[in-house]
């Protein structure tokens, strides 16, 4: 197998590795459950998923589905949008990259979903 080359210099050049989506993400659904002052199996059950996953999700060890993140932002009474700003937020800014404006919102239709749906409500 071949090696992978990162040939971003800024990223080589930096001591410490950027945060994984994962850990971000992982971070605000424990602060969240705290926030809610809920214990790991409250939500866990709540959202259907084992307090054991949970537990690596929070942890960064697991990336979750975009089923599961649902389900767990449901449990805690928030939305996967309220729930995303909250990691983007909260991700490290690195000061070697220019923001940009951000694009305008994407207008979707209506979505249908068909078959069973089990999401935490």
């Amino acid at each position: 197998m071949g090696e992978l080359l990162d040939l971003d210099p800024r990223r080589r050049e930096s001591a410490e590795p950027e945060q994984l989506w994962r850990e971000v993400l992982g971070e605000q659904i424990r602060r969240a459950r705290h926030e809610h002052d809920r214990t790991q199996t409250w939500t866990a059950g709540r959202a259907g998923i084992s307090p054991q996953y949970l537990s690596e999700i929070e942890r960064g060890v697991k990336d979750p589905s975009s089923e599961i993140v649902a389900a767990v932002a449901g449990a805690l009474d928030l939305t996967v949008r309220e729930l995303t700003r909250r990691a983007v937020l909260a991700m490290p800014y690195d000061r070697g990259t220019r923001l940009r404006e951000p694009s305008p919102p994407l207008r979707i239709g209506p979505t249908r979903i068909s078959g069973p749906v089990a999401l935490a409500s």
